[in-house]
Parts: C-alpha cells; structure tokens; sequence
C-alpha cells in the first residue's frame, strides 16, 4: 500500500518528524490530498530536498511584485497600470466602427469614448462608455461592443424628428411626442413642417394629420401657428394666411380645399382668409390689389350729368 503510515511497526523505530515534531501515529493514514504535501514538508526538513536554483532571487521578486501590486490597489493605479500593460501586449484599441449614426456626429461619438493613444480593449469600460454616448441629443439607444484583439463596435439608434417648433427667435427640432431633441442646424432639417407659437407640439400631430389628408393643400403649406394656444392659423407659400376657427375645424378645411378646386381662391391676389365665424367666409385683400381697387373706385364720376330736357 503506497499510503503513509507510521507506527505500524513493531520495532521502536523513529518515524518522521517535521519541524522536530514527530508524526507517528498508530494506525494513522493521511488523507489522499495531503499524502504528497506532507512527503515534502519532510524531505525538506530533513535535508533532501534541495530548492531549485535562484529560488530565493524568484521568492524575493514575488513578494517585491505582490506589495507593489498592492500598493497599486491601494492608490487607484492597478487599472492604469492594465491599461499600460496590456495596450502595449497588442490589445490596444486602434478600431472604432460607427453603426446607425446620421444626425449624430462621429466626432462627438468618439469624443464620449474617452480614447487615448493607448486604451487598452482588456480594461476598456464599455458600459460606462455607452451612458456616455446615451446623453448625445439626438441618441435613443446605444451600444458598445469590444471585437479582440483591438476593435470597437459602436451601435446607436436616432429619435426620430416629426417637426420644426419656433418660439419665439429659438428653433428646434422635436419629436412627435413633442421632445425637444436639438436645436435647428439646416440640411435635411429644413424640410420638416414648421409649427410656430406656445402648446404647438402638444397639438400639432393630430392637426397635421388632418392636413395631410389634403395632399395639394399641405404641399403649399409654409407653416402651421398656433394662436392663443386655441386655434390654427395656416400660413400658405405664397404668402395667404387661412385663419381656422377653434371649433369645427375639419369641416372648415374641407370647404377651404373645394372653394379652392372651384373658384381657386388660394391662388387670387388676397392676403387672408378669415374662416372664424361660422355663417360667412371673409376675404381680406392684399395691399396691391386693395390700392387697384380703390383706385377703380375713384375713378367711377362723383355726379352723373344730367339729360338736357326737350320741350314740345
């Protein structure tokens, strides 16, 4: 049997002993994990063992690594140290892939990444990263992703813009639900309906609904105004203002869309349309043709002359 036992002899023999203690037991077998442990505690206590060469140099450049280490932790430099160590392994980050970013700029993306020359992959945070691309405007979700040995992967998805909202001399770009996302920087942006006045993105989704069934109306529309956070005012391309009424304003619009299939009032020298009162439709003109017509006027004769009388 190969394991140890001590004091199974009859003789009085002296067993093995570690550190001067001895270890014989009658009838006492060592657990099997133990067995080779113990077998070289005892060789080396006893001389013969011989530790291999350069073992103290080994022990010593250990325990000088372990403090410094420690020490590391203590101070808050272990993850600088990572970084430094294993960038310059062939982990640092030298890839960065962009996905779903069109009104976000990559400038700005790489900026919240929080890279350096040498960030290494291995303790890169990419959680951390991703809230911080999350607090970009126009970011509705985010991802980060690290590819080994050296890449990121940055996904993101945008809000989606319904409009233009002025107040006052500020413009912004707003959701449907009425969000402000960014502020107005041109391009693409200009193309969004414009609603203009206070509590307009509250009511504007259901408005341009209403308007969008019209198609040959809303392609001339310039602009919707909310007026006294009650009613719409829309202002056409070509300079006509439709004043809509607070109540019934469906109907309202359909009789404006066939009075102009009919008579092409949207189309005449007018400045405004005021629909507000519900028994009659009133036409303002615009100044040019207010001045032809007062002009028309003047010149009709003030006194019609009489006809000579004839005597018989």
């Amino acid at each position: 049997m190969s394991a140890l036992r001590w004091g199974q002899g009859k003789g009085g023999g002296v067993g093995p002993a570690l550190f001067g203690v001895p270890l014989s037991f009658d009838h006492f077998v060592l657990p099997r994990q133990l067995r080779r442990p113990v077998r070289l505690l005892a060789r080396l206590c006893g001389g013969e063992y011989e530790a291999p060469r350069f073992s103290a140099a080994i022990l010593s450049a250990a325990l000088l690594a372990s403090a410094g280490a420690y020490g590391a932790y203590l101070g808050g430099y272990a993850d600088s140290i990572v970084q430094g160590v294993t960038a310059r392994t062939g982990f640092a980050v030298d890839q960065i892939k962009v996905v779903g970013n069109r009104q976000t700029s990559e400038i700005d993306i790489l900026d919240r990444l929080g890279l350096d020359g040498w960030t290494s992959l291995i303790g890169f945070d990419a959680e951390a990263a991703r809230e911080r691309i999350a607090t970009l405007p126009w970011v509705e979700v985010s991802a980060v992703r690290k590819i080994y040995p050296h890449t990121l992967e940055v996904r993101v998805e945008e809000r989606e813009p319904f409009a233009l909202w002025q107040q006052g001399s500020s413009l912004s770009v707003i959701e449907r639900s009425g969000e402000v996302i960014a502020p107005f920087s041109g391009g693409k942006q200009a193309l969004l309906p414009l609603i203009i006045g206070t509590g307009a993105p509250a009511k504007a989704p259901e408005f341009l609904d209403k308007i969008k069934r019209y198609p040959e109306l809303a392609a001339r529309v310039k602009g919707y105004i909310r007026v006294g956070e009650r009613r719409w005012d829309i202002k056409l391309e070509n300079g006509i203002t439709v004043k809509l009424p607070e109540d019934g304003e469906d109907q309202a619009i359909a009789d404006l869309v066939k009075l102009d299939h009919d008579n092409g009032l949207l189309t005449r020298d007018i400045a405004a349309v005021d629909m507000r009162l519900p028994d009659r439709l009133v036409v303002e003109l615009s100044p040019e043709a207010a001045t032809q017509r007062q002009a028309a006027l003047n010149e009709k004769p003030k006194n019609l002359k009489r006809k000579p009388e004839t005597k018989i």
